[in-house]
């Protein structure tokens, strides 16, 4: 009989209770629980341990575990604290959340394309006034990131009339979407863009990569939409860029600390929309089908799922 496998996140994570649920009821050969569950000989046998944000301290309690099942596409954190482990890392891919992205990404494109935020503010002072309407055809919508998400972005911005550029690490080719690729590449990107939505993995090159010099580069009156990590972005930098007018607006949903604390400056900007870090959650019930597929296989074969590579981080 197999192992259990143990269900690990965070102490206040609300919906533990709702995932260990669905990942049972997907997987109902296996026995799924929470860590705590488990006696130390128990915890001894564990080779694999699905996760959520976990504690390292936790993963440590598992002597004999080879991988781990990252119920997010974002897996950042686990690699900081597996840097230096023999643990593999399995990151979720599931074309949900890259549609559940794509659906978001277009809703606030079309929210700053169809000037909301100035109608927001007239509504506030009583202002009836109409604005030039301008067709998608004559905007660009420039993607960080040509991976997952943003091919599925992109093909929804291309079904809305949008024009679409997009810059990934190495050169790709996107049907109907003007492609760039390098650091050489990047400011003509970021020139191209009415409003620049990244959609970027967090490593050592994308931290601050929307610092000054780059957040200059765009187009005068440009939007950004930031659906990514916060630590992509230099947040000084682009508050003087709100306040300059060099952008017009923030559309943002992540930041360098979540929940954002209620004295940070993005709350009250006039130029910023927060969001609560909810453009793309992952759905529960997809999401454990594909847990449950990959934990299959493995059982019946040995054979991992495709690993992150923890130099390149994602």
């Amino acid at each position: 009989m197999s192992s259990a496998i143990p269900f690990i996140c965070a102490p206040d994570y609300a919906f533990a209770a709702p995932w260990l649920a669905a990942l049972q009821a997907a997987l109902p050969q296996e026995h799924i629980v929470a860590l705590d569950a488990l006696d130390a000989a128990q915890r001894a046998e564990c080779e694999l341990a699905i996760v959520a944000n976990p504690d390292p301290r936790e993963l440590a309690m598992l002597p004999q575990l080879k991988w781990v099942h990252s119920l997010w596409a974002g897996v950042e954190r686990l690699v900081e604290d597996l840097q230096h482990s023999p643990v593999e890392i399995v990151r979720l891919v599931d074309p949900q959340l890259a549609e559940t992205m794509a659906e978001a990404v277009l809703a606030w494109t079309l929210y700053l394309h169809r000037d909301m935020p100035r109608y927001a503010r007239q509504q506030a002072a009583s202002q009836w006034l109409e604005h030039d309407y301008v067709r998608p055809q004559d905007k660009t919508v420039a993607l960080l990131g040509l991976g997952e998400l943003g091919m599925a972005s992109a093909a929804r911005l291309l079904a809305a009339g949008f024009q679409v550029s997009g810059w990934s690490r190495s050169r790709k080719a996107v049907p109907g979407v003007q492609c760039f690729a390098g650091d050489a590449q990047l400011p003509a990107l970021l020139a191209s863009a009415d409003i620049l939505v990244c959609l970027l993995p967090l490593t050592p090159e994308t931290r601050d990569m929307l610092d000054a010099r780059a957040l200059a580069q765009l187009k005068p009156g440009a939007a950004l939409i930031n659906f990514a990590r916060g630590a992509i972005i230099d947040d000084n930098a682009l508050r003087a860029a709100l306040d300059s007018g060099k952008l017009a607006h923030a559309v943002l949903d992540v930041f360098r600390a979540e929940p954002l604390p209620a004295a940070q400056w993005q709350w009250q900007h006039p130029q910023v929309s927060v969001l609560p870090h909810i453009s793309a959650p992952t759905n529960r019930r997809t999401a454990a089908a594909i847990v449950a597929a990959n934990v299959r296989r493995y059982r019946e074969t040995g054979a991992l799922p495709a690993r992150v590579d923890k130099q390149r981080r994602y």
